[in-house]
């Protein structure tokens, strides 16, 4: 018996170390020694509920381990100036903590075909996730100018020429400032287009994106 547990410490390390370091060479918050922890830590607590838990209740440690991995993915949550970053990491850290906790149930091929399909979806999928970001981008722009009746119509031309899609969601005035915020979809050249267009637009006085 002794044995069998050992194998699942190692199985637990195995697994969760080729996430963390899938993780490590991208360089996250959550990388090789971390996951390897949650993995064995999880499959330590599984072992320990079926062992010590009540007849009846054999899961009462193991439930808790979800709250707990919660609280440790919240962690590496952070924001960023224009998105949320971690999330990946986070949901990473809830998945290896679940291929451990598999482990320590005893479902070896289980948890070894998750480890494998998140190695898939952390090492692979990014690249198809940039290859769509390629053709459909969301960003914000904001152009501050000297008050003209016609810049506003000036500005949403240029949009229309670089084939962007856009929506008007701020407009103000500050004196003989005029300010204005779009949000704009469309593929990654056409973005590029419009921002050196802006860029070279003398009677944008501010320009950020």
């Amino acid at each position: 018996m002794d044995y069998e547990i050992l194998i699942r410490f190692l199985f637990a390390a195995l697994w969760g170390g080729l996430v963390g370091a899938e993780r490590e060479y991208r360089s996250k918050s959550a990388g090789f020694r971390t996951m390897i922890m949650i993995s064995v830590g999880s499959c330590l607590f599984t072992i320990l509920s079926q062992s010590i838990g009540s007849p009846g209740n054999p899961d009462r440690i193991a439930s808790n381990i979800v709250t707990g991995i919660g609280f440790l993915g919240a962690g590496v949550i952070f924001r960023g100036e224009n998105r949320v970053n971690g999330i990946t990491t986070a949901a990473t850290i809830w998945a290896v903590a679940a291929v451990g906790m598999g482990i320590g149930a005893g479902y070896y091929r289980a948890a070894g075909s998750v480890s494998i399909l998140m190695l898939v979806v952390l090492a692979v999928l990014p690249f198809v996730e940039n290859f769509i970001d390629q053709y459909n981008q969301l960003k914000e722009y904001t152009v501050e100018c000297d008050y003209s009746s016609d810049l506003k119509e000036h500005y949403e031309n240029l949009l229309k020429q670089c084939k962007l899609r856009f929506k008007l969601v701020s407009e103000a005035k500050e004196g003989s400032r005029l300010s204005f915020t779009w949000q704009v979809q469309g593929h990654a050249k056409n973005h590029r287009e419009f921002v050196h267009a802006m860029m070279e637009d003398p009677s944008a006085k501010k320009f950020e994106h």
